[in-house]
């Protein structure tokens, strides 16, 4: 085994690199370190009831009693361990990834995922297996319980329901055929919206689109969106800790824009407030915040990363370009439901569409891609690529991101998830934000190209 956590979890294509035995002994690590009462849930995925069985069996091996949550969205999984004042939680997921993968979010007692210093405590145990399994009359206990709907509750107990509900919006909502399904309409529903749905019929394959929400892959919901002259869309990933906006006119919103609308909206009501955002994210975010009188704080590209910074620094605010609206009040982590309760709740209460509230921010244009590349020579890839950047301003946190004035820049970093490098630009126009992605993307294929070559050869 080599290193196991990426920069969301342990995930892996199942029944290979992520297997049984893995996955019950990250486990019994697990159940170890955090304590004895541990939640555990999953998603749609096909092998997700193989892989819950794995940790259960891993976490009741060395004592833990299991709070079985079943299938459900990861933030709601958060939010139950925190409420139930329980260990710690095990999320079956691998969030948006293809199908054919599976992984383990780890979460801490405070619903929040691990810091990188338990991480790597988990992770050694688990390399090490050096946990004891318990004697025959010490092994925990599985008991059920239905949390959905303490989660919904509080959603909602965080906006004005009543207002929301003399709105009358409509509201047409793509699961993706995962978790969101079984909580995002029943959360409008409740906000009293009129709710349209497609891609809703729980299935772990996603056979209605690609589980990553993406203005490539929403021609469906965009179409639902003219159809029934919805206020809005809102489209999921796999867990539904990340949602994807189009406006009234089916119009996709980058996460940025929306998390800028947020914070504009939150900034003006909690005047001189922070924001905790990754270096991949917009400067519209960074605008906003500072005309409110507010700061911003970057982090490395990660939702861990980010709610452990508002953790650590007390911040109410965090988001994250891919979808990721996190809403301390709440819980400090990506939730999904959260960021639609909030946005409907910013359009009552200033009386606008969402398209006149994107009207309402700096317009930056946005170039994103990926390229194919081994998780082994990401690290010699990066530095070739460091090698050969010449450029006035580099900032190395996470990846490369190469500033060539205030409002042109791009950034390419590998993924933690997943065995490709990804692309972010930003420019004044999206003829410049094209060329350097194109440009960019050119140059890291013929990196990757390159060492792949070496490799086979040498």
């Amino acid at each position: 085994m080599g290193k196991l956590f990426g920069s969301n979890g342990v995930r892996g294509v199942a029944n290979k690199d992520f297997n049984i035995e893995l996955v019950t002994r990250l486990a019994a690590a697990c159940g170890t370190i955090l304590g004895k009462e541990i939640a555990v849930g999953r998603d749609f995925r096909t092998t997700s009831p193989l892989f819950r069985n794995a940790a259960v069996a891993g976490l009741l091996s060395v004592g833990c009693n299991v709070h079985d949550f079943g299938v459900l969205p990861t933030p709601a999984l958060q939010h139950s361990v925190r409420r139930l004042r329980l260990s710690g939680g095990l999320m079956i997921t691998a969030s948006h990834n293809p199908p054919r993968f599976n992984g383990v979010k780890v979460m801490a007692s405070d619903g929040v995922e691990i810091p990188k210093r338990l991480e790597e405590k988990v992770e050694e145990l688990t390399l090490s297996g050096d946990f004891e399994a318990v004697e025959w009359d010490k092994v925990g206990k599985v008991t059920y319980a239905e949390v959905l709907t303490h989660y919904i509750d509080a959603v909602l107990s965080h906006v004005d329901v009543g207002g929301i509900k003399k709105a009358g919006f409509k509201v047409s909502i793509d699961p993706g055929n995962g978790t969101s399904t079984l909580a995002a309409p029943t959360v409008a529903q409740r906000l009293g919206c009129s709710v349209y749905t497609v891609n809703s019929e729980p299935d772990g394959r996603f056979p209605g689109r690609e589980s990553e929400p993406r203005p490539d892959n929403l021609e469906a919901l965009r179409a639902l969106v003219k159809a029934t002259s919805s206020d809005l869309g809102v489209a999921f990933d796999g867990d539904a800790d990340r949602s994807m906006f189009t406006d009234e006119y089916g119009e996709v919103l980058w996460g940025d824009r929306i998390i800028a609308i947020v914070a504009k909206d939150y900034t003006k009501r909690h005047p001189g407030s922070r924001l905790v955002t990754p270096v991949s994210s917009s400067k519209v975010i960074t605008d906003v915040i500072v005309e409110g009188g507010g700061s911003v704080l970057l982090t490395k590209v990660g939702s861990v990363e980010i709610s452990r910074a508002m953790v650590e620094h007390r911040i109410d605010l965090g988001g994250e370009e891919t979808g990721g609206i996190l809403y301390g009040p709440h819980q400090p982590v990506r939730d999904g439901c959260m960021a639609l309760a909030l946005i409907l709740d910013i359009m009552q209460r200033r009386g606008k569409s969402l398209g006149a509230l994107d009207n309402e921010l700096p317009k930056y244009y946005q170039a994103k891609d990926r390229v194919q590349c081994p998780n082994d020579i990401k690290p010699r890839v990066l530095e070739s690529l460091v090698a050969r950047v010449k450029a006035p301003h580099i900032d190395r946190k996470d990846g490369v991101k190469i500033f060539f004035d205030d409002n042109n820049w791009i950034l390419f970093r590998p993924s933690g998830t997943e065995p490709i490098f990804r692309l972010y630009a930003e420019a004044d126009t999206q003829a410049r934000a094209d060329e350097l992605v194109a440009t960019n993307k050119r140059l890291i294929e013929e990196t990757v190209a390159k060492l792949e070559h070496a490799r086979v050869t040498g």
